[in-house]
C-alpha cells in the first residue's frame, strides 16, 4: 500500500494537541466530568476511557483515508454470466464507400460499438481483416476498452485486400479454448474473399469444429456505392464502385456454424443479430482485470465515519445512563 497524498499525515502531529487540550478542560471542570467521576469497578472504568478514545481513533482513520491510500498492480477477479463474442470488422479500402452513413467503415465501428454498449456480462473482443488479419483486444469484460479500440481504429492500417477466411480464423483461434457454452463470432464485410492462405469455407469448418456460431453480416447497399477519391486539383469526388458482396458464401458459412447471414443496409440488421446473440445459451465466465491503482481509502473513511456518529450517540446517551 501507497499514500498518494501524504502531506494530510501532518495533521497528525496536532493529536496530541487535542488530547491534552480535552485532559486539560476536564480537570478544569469543576463539577467533574463523568469521564473522570468516580464509577464503580474496573470494567465500567476501562469502558469509559475506550469511549473517550473514539474520537481519536476515528481521526487517526480520517487523515489516513484522507492520505488516498492504494494497492498498486493488482489483479481483480470478476464473475459474470455470459458468452463469448468476437467482432471481426473489414478494413480493406472499399470500407471507405459512403452508401451507409457516413460511410461503411464508420457506420461499422458506429453499431459494434452501440452492440458492445448494450451487453452486461459478455466477454468481447476484437478481430480486424484486409489482407492480413489480427487480433486488436481479446475477449474481455473491459467494455471500456473496446470502445476506445473501436474510435482509435483507422483504415489503411492493413495492406489492402480482404481475407475473410483469415478473419474468422483469427476470431476462431480466440475463441477455441473458451469454456464458454456459447461462443460467437460477429464478421462484416463488404467485398468477397479475394486473399489470405485460408479459404472463408475452410474457416468456417474449423469455427464448427469448436462450437462457434458465425454470424456474416453484408455491409452494403445494392448496384453501385459511392466511393470517394481526393483529388490534390479538384477536391473530393466520388467514383461509383460496384457492390460485389459474396452472399452464397457468407450464408454458407453461418450456415455451416448453426449462425445466421444479414444484408446490413442500416442499423437495423444488427439489431436482429442482438436478438439472436440474447437467445443463446448462457454460461458462467473467470475475467482477471488488471489494475494499476485499486483505491482503498473507503477501508479508512467508513470506519471513521461509523466512529464519529458512535462517539456522538455515547456522549449524548451512554454517559448519562451508566454514571448520572
Amino acid at each position: 500500500m501507497t499514500l498518494l497524498d501524504p502531506v494530510w499525515l501532518w495533521l497528525l502531529l496536532a493529536l496530541p494537541a487535542l488530547a491534552y487540550a480535552h485532559w486539560w478542560r476536564e480537570r478544569r471542570n469543576a463539577s467533574g466530568s463523568v469521564l473522570f467521576s468516580s464509577a464503580p469497578g474496573h470494567d465500567a472504568k476501562a469502558v469509559r476511557w475506550a469511549l473517550t478514545a473514539l474520537p481519536y481513533v476515528a481521526y487517526v482513520l480520517l487523515i489516513v483515508g484522507l492520505s488516498r491510500p492504494v494497492a498498486l498492480n493488482q489483479t481483480i477477479e470478476k464473475k459474470a454470466e455470459g458468452i463469448d463474442i468476437v467482432i471481426t470488422l473489414d478494413l480493406s479500402g472499399s470500407m471507405k464507400a459512403e452508401d451507409l452513413r457516413p460511410n461503411r467503415f464508420e457506420a461499422a465501428k458506429t453499431v459494434a460499438s452501440e452492440f458492445i454498449s448494450n451487453r452486461e456480462s459478455d466477454r468481447i473482443g476484437l478481430v480486424v481483416f484486409a489482407r492480413q488479419s489480427f487480433t486488436l483486444v481479446p475477449p474481455t469484460l473491459d467494455y471500456k476498452l473496446l470502445r476506445q479500440a473501436l474510435t482509435d481504429l483507422k483504415l489503411d492500417q492493413i495492406q489492402d485486400g480482404t481475407a475473410i477466411g483469415m478473419g474468422i480464423a483469427t476470431s476462431v483461434n480466440r475463441l477455441k479454448t473458451s469454456t464458454a457454452v456459447s461462443k460467437v463470432i460477429i464478421i462484416l464485410t463488404d467485398g468477397e474473399n479475394n486473399s489470405g492462405e485460408i479459404d472463408p469455407l475452410t474457416a468456417a469448418d474449423l469455427a464448427a469444429q469448436y462450437g462457434i456460431r458465425v454470424y456474416t453480416i453484408g455491409a452494403s447497399t445494392e448496384g453501385t456505392a459511392p466511393y470517394p477519391i481526393d483529388d490534390p486539383v479538384f477536391g473530393r469526388r466520388y467514383h461509383p464502385i460496384k457492390v460485389d458482396i459474396d452472399e452464397p458464401m457468407l450464408t454458407a458459412i453461418a450456415e455451416k456454424t448453426g449462425g445466421k447471414y444479414f444484408r446490413a443496409r442500416d442499423t437495423n440488421a444488427l439489431r436482429a443479430i442482438y436478438n439472436e446473440i440474447n437467445a443463446l445459451e448462457r454460461s458462467d465466465v473467470d475475467e482477471q482485470v488488471f489494475v494499476d491503482r485499486l483505491d482503498l481509502y473507503w477501508m479508512f473513511l467508513a470506519p471513521a465515519f461509523a466512529l464519529f456518529l458512535l462517539h456522538l450517540w455515547a456522549e449524548r446517551y451512554l454517559y448519562r445512563m451508566l454514571w448520572l
